[in-house]
């Protein structure tokens, strides 16, 4: 069979080196024989058909087919076979890929070339430097870092199962036992981190990533900064960096000054989602949860789980405190308060996270489904917006009433 006889996908599989010719031709044998609505049973199936069954052999993964139908033939990046795709990145896309002589598997971090600002190159540089920094059994490890053509990548070490966020939207908020053994693990790397100097700033689900025997690791380090006199070296320092739905107080009200405390509160929003399902302050914009962080108070949690107990309450509470000189202080205290809650052994640990009772409070029609009357409660100032309007509603009768007797006594009197 000539080469003008191979379709578009059939020729960027060879070209690609993820196939061999007898394998497509036995994948194509395979789709003729089982397939009786085939127009021409002697004529060759589609590229569709023909990638989903090299699937179904587990010859090619659904993103491996997807790229090889979309034209794509590289699948490298140096000297890693790049496997699958694991998920975006706020700097760029990761891959599960293979190195092509050790066979071992990592994660690749790509700065796509199309990203690649001067800003964005410095800032995935600095990354990359920061995890090589850095070696502590709770962080993932920096393996290696290269470029391929324009395209700048970083090689992790790769953490089979999913991330914090993911699991739980899977399979429902977490037990107390199992949360609180995670967040350990992300203490111990955070405390390490924290004596190298350095803050997180994007403590997150996202960031957690969580292994099927329970192991628990941090990652990107992406928006990292430094704890020491340097910090203003840093071409982010004194901006808001991070997500929305897990920045600190005084990350809000004071960037220029970075603390180990600003990683604790994200830590304490992680923890809210990982037994309830929800962040902290959901629905609105990026300045509404900014805001809500600094005044509001977020749903109590035992609301949406009912499994709380008051005293896991009360060190998410502490961990979230608005005010650092209320907030736990240390990644190291955090440990020391979520030792009572003990780690799950494997044969105790239920396959999927146990799915909380249905809330019994009635939603408001133009709420989202994670929304809560309860994170609308004005606090400080907002508090006197309400109650002086409030106050005069209730007051303004009275004084209507008074003034018009008063005016009635005035006119009797006067004549007389």
């Amino acid at each position: 069979m000539g080469a003008s006889e191979f379709s578009m996908f059939e020729q960027c599989a060879i070209a690609s080196g993820l196939l061999a010719q007898e394998q497509i031709d036995a994948a194509r044998a395979g789709v003729r024989w089982s397939d009786e609505n085939e127009p021409d049973p002697g004529g060759p199936p589609s590229d569709r058909r023909l990638a989903d069954r090299l699937v179904e052999m587990n010859l090619l993964n659904a993103w491996q087919a997807k790229q090889l139908l979309d034209g794509r033939t590289k699948f490298n990046l140096g000297p890693y076979q790049i496997i699958d795709s694991i998920g975006q990145g706020g700097m760029g896309q990761v891959f599960k890929a293979r190195h092509g002589k050790i066979g071992r598997v990592v994660a690749v971090k790509v700065l796509p070339h199309d990203k690649a600002t001067p800003e964005a190159v410095a800032n995935f540089t600095r990354e990359i430097r920061a995890l090589a920094g850095l070696d502590h059994p709770k962080l993932v490890a920096a393996l290696d870092a290269g470029q391929d053509g324009s395209v700048l990548y970083l090689v992790t070490e790769y953490v089979p199962g999913m991330d914090l966020h993911k699991l739980v939207r899977e399979g429902g908020p977490l037990d107390v036992r199992t949360a609180a053994s995670i967040i350990s693990q992300v203490a111990e790397g955070l405390q390490y981190a924290h004596a190298q100097g350095v803050v997180h700033r994007d403590v997150k689900p996202g960031n957690v990533l969580v292994s099927p025997d329970g192991e628990a690791k941090l990652s990107d380090l992406g928006l990292s900064g430094s704890l020491n006199e340097d910090a203003e070296s840093d071409p982010r320092h004194g901006k808001i960096v991070g997500t929305a739905d897990y920045l600190s107080p005084d990350q809000v009200r004071d960037p220029w000054n970075p603390t180990p405390g600003w990683d604790i509160y994200s830590l304490g929003c992680t923890l809210y989602y990982a037994v309830t399902g929800k962040v902290p302050f959901p629905g609105g914009t990026t300045a509404d949860k900014a805001r809500a962080h600094c005044e509001l108070r977020p749903l109590d949690p035992r609301r949406l789980n009912p499994r709380l107990g008051a005293d896991f309450v009360d060190v998410m509470a502490d961990m979230m405190a608005k005010e650092p000189s209320q907030r736990i202080a240390t990644a190291g205290e955090v440990i020391a308060r979520m030792a009572p809650f003990p780690t799950p052994t494997p044969a105790a640990r239920p396959d999927r996270p146990v799915v909380p009772p249905p809330i019994v409070a009635p939603r408001r029609e133009d709420e989202d489904d994670s929304s809560s009357r309860e994170m609308e409660i004005p606090t400080g100032v907002d508090a006197m917006k309400v109650l002086w309007p409030l106050t005069v509603f209730v007051l303004a009768p009275s004084a209507l009433v008074g003034t018009i007797v008063l005016l009635w006594w005035l006119v009797w009197n006067v004549l007389d």
